[in-house]
């Protein structure tokens, strides 16, 4: 027996549309699939935020000539807060009053702590001059973050990639992630950003979300052309191009008990 209810459902920003063999109008009161479903996307997009932003500074903090880099957590916050409200509308330094589920609030000013404490332990390497590659990057970041992350929540949450993508064992795909890998685009779509996969499985007992994640310009020092070429890191390039599929944020979530 399948395992997985016979319904799953795509979350663009707002938009939540429900497949139960035939296509049915959005409810008009979010429950508690949709409430996990909805936590799940927007922590992926605060986890790809993170990402985001260290991939804009990666020049910066590679800068062998330089010291101090002025890259510190507070900044690296505001910097994340800013782009997680132009992707998602929400403010993350009012979360009280931001129009999210419930289970979402805690969760996301917990994940900005965590994320703040990966940018905290990288400080003494990032600000020693005389070398280059020091092992901040957006990749690292992702791994390192979702871990502490689940650590306290218990919620999984996992940056991972196609198989044949995989650089770091820890972010293999598991073999429901592989199975969803094969149905996402493999380029980036040129309208809905931040559109998630998401089912709900184990007859209900939990709610996956995944966020594609797609090759942005900053992406291709590591993993562009020439392909086969060690990048800064070590590892061969993949000789991807701009907008190719190159992974995804994974969250699996218990939807809140229904409200009585």
């Amino acid at each position: 027996m399948n395992p997985r209810t016979p319904y799953t459902f795509v979350i663009n920003r707002s938009v939540i549309i429900f497949c139960l063999l035939i296509w049915l109008p959005v409810l008009a009161a979010a429950g508690p699939m949709e409430d996990a479903s909805e936590t799940g996307r927007l922590l992926a997009i605060l986890l790809d935020t993170g990402r985001a932003a260290i991939a804009k500074k990666q020049d910066l903090i590679n800068d062998a000539s330089k010291a101090n880099k002025g890259f510190t957590s507070d900044i690296f916050e505001r910097q994340v807060a800013e782009e997680f409200q132009q992707r998602t509308g929400i403010a993350l330094a009012n979360l009280d009053a931001a129009q999210v589920p419930a289970m979402a609030k805690p969760l996301l000013g917990r994940l900005m702590q965590e994320s703040k404490k990966t940018i905290d332990t990288y400080q003494s390497v990032i600000n020693v001059p005389g070398f280059a590659y020091k092992g901040l990057i957006p990749a690292t970041f992702g791994t390192e973050t979702a871990a502490r992350f689940q650590s306290w929540s218990g919620i999984y949450m996992k940056q991972t990639a196609p198989s044949h993508l995989v650089r770091n064992p820890r972010n293999k795909p598991d073999e429901y992630e592989a199975a969803v890998f094969s149905k996402f685009t493999t380029t980036a779509p040129p309208e809905a950003p931040d559109t998630v996969f998401t089912e709900v499985t184990d007859e209900g007992k939990y709610v996956r979300v995944l966020l594609p994640l797609f090759y942005q310009r900053a992406c291709l020092a590591c993993h562009g052309e020439p392909k086969g070429q060690r990048d800064i890191t070590g590892y061969p390039r993949e000789g991807a191009k701009e907008g190719d599929l190159g992974g995804a944020i994974s969250v699996k979530l218990t939807p809140p008990a229904p409200a009585e």
